[in-house]
């Protein structure tokens, strides 16, 4: 059974709401460009040719803006997230008619089932309010060998986190690992993407 949103899910979202508006001028936005850009690479190369594209977490659309000219012949490019400013702001700069951008939460995902072959989420599944929930929703909404590519921040340093208010989430890879596989993702491939902690996970719908 799924856990209730966590108060720290809704304090979140109303601190990425109120960052919105100067977030991609501002040293977050020039963090999270950079990690976008690094997350298209594998991306990429395990994809190779999506037609649908899904971002959970999207932001204000940075890394979507990025597939979409790193796939050029996909025919939809889609957004999802919780905060309706980062929304509002990703709509402003979606010049690619693919791109569009929805209103929702990762535990719920508002897509039918096999919908999509790629799955991309950067720095926003810490503050999935029930990380195995939102990743059994990613494995619903792909289709069969649909890849999931995952950026955030498991990694053993972070452990004595866990002993906090963060107790409850997959902050190593052993935690991850086990949520993806209850998911039923497989053969998940860990990369080094920026700084010591951000890491990403490549892995595969195994149905």
């Amino acid at each position: 059974m799924s856990e209730p949103a966590h108060p720290n899910h809704h304090r979140d979202v109303a601190a990425f709401d109120l960052r919105a508006a100067g977030y991609e001028n501002g040293w977050r936005g020039q963090l999270h460009r950079e990690i976008t850009t690094r997350t298209a690479a594998p991306a990429a190369r395990e994809a190779h040719a999506s037609s649908r594209i899904l971002d959970v977490g999207c932001g204000t659309g940075q890394l979507l803006r990025l597939l979409a000219a790193t796939f050029p012949t996909a025919s939809e490019v889609r957004g999802l997230d919780p905060a309706p400013s980062m929304l509002a702001v990703a709509a402003t700069h979606a010049h690619d008619p693919r791109l569009s951008f929805d209103a929702g939460d990762a535990e719920k995902l508002p897509i039918p089932d096999g919908h999509f072959d790629l799955v991309v989420t950067t720095t926003s599944f810490d503050h999935w309010s029930d990380q195995a929930a939102g990743l059994q929703q990613c494995a619903r909404v792909l289709g069969a060998g649909g890849l999931l590519v995952l950026v955030d921040l498991p990694l053993l340093l972070l452990a004595p986190t866990l002993l906090g208010e963060r107790r409850r989430k997959a902050r190593t890879n052993s935690r991850a690992g086990r949520l993806l596989d209850a998911a039923g993702f497989s053969a998940p491939v860990w990369h080094d993407l920026y700084t010591p902690i951000i890491k990403a996970v490549t892995a595969r719908l195994s149905r």
